[in-house]
């Protein structure tokens, strides 16, 4: 039988909810950060920032002499800030050449479908999820977090749909 997923999460009733969009460089970096500040790594990057930026204040008043170990120190700093960013650059590249995504949310679970895949996941995957203004990011159980889906606003097609996806949700997930 060749169901290519499309009949692996069926609609078990009028609770589906559909999502339709492009995803974009921000979608992802949203969801990179809510990983951070669930698993407490927010405050430690942070800190780590300002240990090197400080650092490289303090070599400055070397002088010349110590121009190459605060070059390195300011470099460490923003590299160490911009890692999230240069995450959400590299899953970019890997997801938007796939188009739309068409996401189907049903009491069985989250079916998400572009031109090329199709990806049947079960609530059991997922620990919980947490709300932004603008996404609603799903995050695995795995102790890394390693799975994230991140599902934005703008792809439902009201305030209905999203107070639906929530009620979904809430009756699959924990917030976290």
């Amino acid at each position: 039988m060749d169901h290519q997923g499309r009949d692996t999460i069926q609609d078990s009733g009028t609770g589906a909810v559909e999502l339709v969009y492009r995803p974009t460089r921000t979608d992802i970096l949203q969801g990179i950060q809510v990983r951070a500040r669930v698993r407490g790594l927010a405050p430690v990057r942070w800190i780590f920032v300002v240990l090197f930026a400080g650092f490289a204040a303090f070599t400055a008043l070397g002088g010349v002499d110590a121009a190459v170990l605060t070059a390195l120190s300011l470099l460490t700093s923003v590299l160490i800030w911009g890692t999230p960013r240069l995450q959400a650059g590299q899953v970019f590249r890997a997801v938007s050449w796939q188009g739309e995504y068409r996401v189907t949310v049903t009491d069985a679970g989250i079916t998400v479908e572009t031109e090329h895949t199709t990806v049947v996941q079960r609530w059991t995957l997922f620990r919980g999820y947490r709300e932004t203004s603008e996404h609603v990011v799903l995050l695995s159980r795995d102790p890394g977090i390693l799975v994230l889906e991140v599902e934005p606003k703008r792809g439902l097609r009201g305030e209905e749909d999203l107070q639906r996806l929530r009620a979904l949700l809430d009756r699959h997930l924990a917030r976290v």
